[in-house]
């Protein structure tokens, strides 16, 4: 344990002293985020073994996803890599008579400023509001990432839980008087290098004194494969500015608001016979 921690010193030395060594504009992360799907409390029960290989397999383009974050010491910007759907997969997540995407996540450390392009049923909205800060707690576990001396921070976030979630959830205790309520906050887990010193990480992950490489948050966990300092072809970060600006609790508002359109008119399309007769 010993040779492993003055290994990690000393890996961490070197590291910063290459960094340090040159002018520092920025880099380029890849990220590899990967999410566990919760079959038991979305009917997993009533599946079969087989059944839910088959969902599991539809699901993984929705599940598993690679990101870039580009940053300098003040700026980033969080973007899913594009890709081609597989064919019957789909094009993202649908709403009756409209679609939901979401765009890169843009922070701002020296101005305090959080910004996002989202198109929610046909409208776009810009979320514009100041970032969120967790309360890290660095501890003293340390390991390698690739090349890279990583050390441990943890902080305690409350869930928020979103409108999809909570439908299903109410459903659930409708139907089912012992049905376990949603936990109310979480441990988010974060691996970061004071290698790289800036105090970007990816999605709204950022405060720690070096970049995030790993993250781990309810069923998500996130994982930094490639960095690359000072890509010849430079940075571009371009701050989000199209759509109606909204708050973030502003724009949460207005997606509980179509969420429950949505299920009033799914609703009601349920109750109806054939033909559209009640």
């Amino acid at each position: 344990m010993k040779l492993q921690s003055l290994f990690l010193v000393l890996a961490l030395s070197f590291g910063t002293c290459v960094v340090n060594a040159q002018q520092f504009d920025g880099g380029v992360a890849t990220y590899f985020s990967k999410t566990s799907f919760d079959f038991e409390n979305f009917g997993g029960r009533e599946m079969s073994e087989q059944m839910k290989k088959q969902f599991a397999e539809r699901m993984k383009s929705r599940l598993e996803k690679t990101f870039t974050l580009t940053f300098t010491k003040d700026e980033s910007i969080y973007e899913e890599e594009e890709k081609l759907d597989a064919p019957g997969a789909g094009g993202g997540m649908r709403f009756m008579g409209g679609g939901f995407a979401q765009g890169g996540i843009y922070k701002n450390i020296a101005e305090d400023t959080y910004a996002r392009e989202n198109d929610l049923m046909g409208k776009s909205f810009l979320v514009k509001d100041t970032l969120n800060k967790l309360d890290w707690k660095l501890e003293k576990e340390s390991k390698m990432i690739g090349q890279y001396a990583a050390f441990k921070a943890t902080a305690v976030r409350k869930i928020d839980e979103n409108p999809f979630e909570a439908m299903r959830r109410r459903r659930d205790q409708d139907a089912d008087s012992t049905a376990v309520a949603a936990p109310k906050e979480e441990v988010i887990t974060a691996w970061y290098t004071p290698q790289i010193p800036v105090s970007q990480g990816p999605d709204e992950y950022w405060g720690l004194p070096g970049l995030i490489l790993e993250v781990s948050a309810g069923r998500t966990v996130i994982l930094c494969n490639k960095i690359v300092i000072n890509p010849k072809e430079g940075l571009e970060i371009e701050k989000p500015k199209k759509g109606d600006e909204v708050s973030r609790e502003e724009y949460e508002a207005i997606v509980v608001e179509k969420t429950k359109e949505m299920a009033e008119r799914f609703g009601n399309g349920r109750r109806r016979g054939p033909g559209g007769r009640g």
